[in-house]
């Protein structure tokens, strides 16, 4: 959504531009970011996660807050949410809060796949790449009254019947969505004759799974672990390279499908800012990613360390942008 067509048309005469963006924001910035020129990331720093209270990414914001609270990395720093289209809305918000260096924004896997989605015209060549700190990887799970035992059970249904076997999972263009599509293309099933149900949120997506309503679900593995663990749903295979430490499932490639897919998380920083202004930013992720903290907030959200920064997570990007192109195309989305 464009910013001139969000300002509130209650507010009367000239506001500077960085006034209509706290305006914007629904005042969630208010007070929480000054204008750029007037503190410096080590004062004061925002992290804006693009999504709702409670999502993934403000999980990820907030945790990521409290590791830099417990070593003091930066005297305030505030949370803010703006929720809507995977993350993009938040983008277009952020795309224009050009030289802020007091403010980072959230962005990951998903995001790339609701750009890709939208075809929008910004993405993230629009912002200024930080880091990559942690993934987070989805499982196929089935009701445990299935009679779909292990993923070779669910394979062979799949191909009998792909568009009669549904498969529930997040919006459209998700790490589920996305997910999907893939495991489909490595057994062999054209992607575009899956039969994927998104709900919009993972509370619907869950009771579906539960409820038998569809054959499986493709989710976040932390969404499902306790449902798993009191043994409602049986999880299959998981996306992760290898198994996760404390988690007892196998993953896709160790079964023979070669589907390796992570819902990576971490900060970009706003247009403009100097190569100064963004290495701060590295170094304060990179100070708070050493901390304690933060290695319990990996270990309590079952993340794994993926830590990157510079050229490399610029590859990373390049080539997770390219390879989600190919499953949406495939997808016929």
């Amino acid at each position: 959504m464009r910013l001139r067509n969000m300002v509130d048309k209650r507010i009367m005469g000239k506001v500077v531009y960085g006034v209509a963006v706290v305006a914007i924001a629904g005042l969630a910035f208010t007070n929480a970011a000054a204008s750029g020129g007037e503190s410096s990331a080590r004062n004061k720093l925002v992290l804006m996660a693009p999504a709702a209270p409670g999502g993934g990414w403000d999980g990820f914001a907030r945790e990521a807050q409290q590791a830099m609270k417990s070593i003091g990395t930066v005297n305030n720093i505030q949370v803010t949410n703006i929720p809507g289209a995977g993350g993009t809305i938040g983008l277009s918000q952020f795309v224009q809060m050009t030289g802020r260096h007091d403010m980072m924004m959230v962005t990951g896997g998903v995001m790339i796949g609701a750009v890709e989605l939208a075809n929008s015209d910004t993405t993230l060549d629009d912002v200024e790449l930080v880091a990559r700190l942690a993934d987070d990887y989805a499982a196929l799970v089935v009701p445990a009254k299935s009679d779909i035992q292990d993923l070779d059970d669910f394979i062979e249904v799949w191909r009998e019947d792909p568009g009669g076997t549904s498969i529930a999972g997040g919006s459209l263009g998700s790490i589920d969505h996305l997910l999907t599509g893939y495991v489909a293309q490595k057994v062999g099933i054209d992607p575009a004759d899956t039969n994927y149900i998104a709900y919009s949120g993972g509370g619907e997506a869950l009771t579906s799974m539960l409820s038998g309503t569809t054959v499986g679900g493709i989710s976040g593995y932390n969404e499902v672990a306790d449902q798993v663990e009191v043994g409602t749903l049986r999880a299959l295979a998981i996306s992760s390279e290898e198994r996760l430490p404390g988690v007892d499932v196998p993953t896709f490639k160790e079964l023979g499908v070669d589907a390796v897919m992570a819902n990576w998380r971490g900060f970009v920083g706003a247009p403009g800012i100097t190569e100064e202004q963004k290495q701060e930013f590295v170094e304060i992720v990179t100070e708070f990613r050493d901390s304690q903290q933060w290695r319990d907030a990996l270990e309590r959200n079952n993340w794994t360390d993926s830590f990157m920064v510079g050229d490399q997570f610029a590859d990373f990007v390049d080539n997770e942008i390219t390879v989600t192109a190919q499953i949406i195309e495939g997808l016929g989305l």
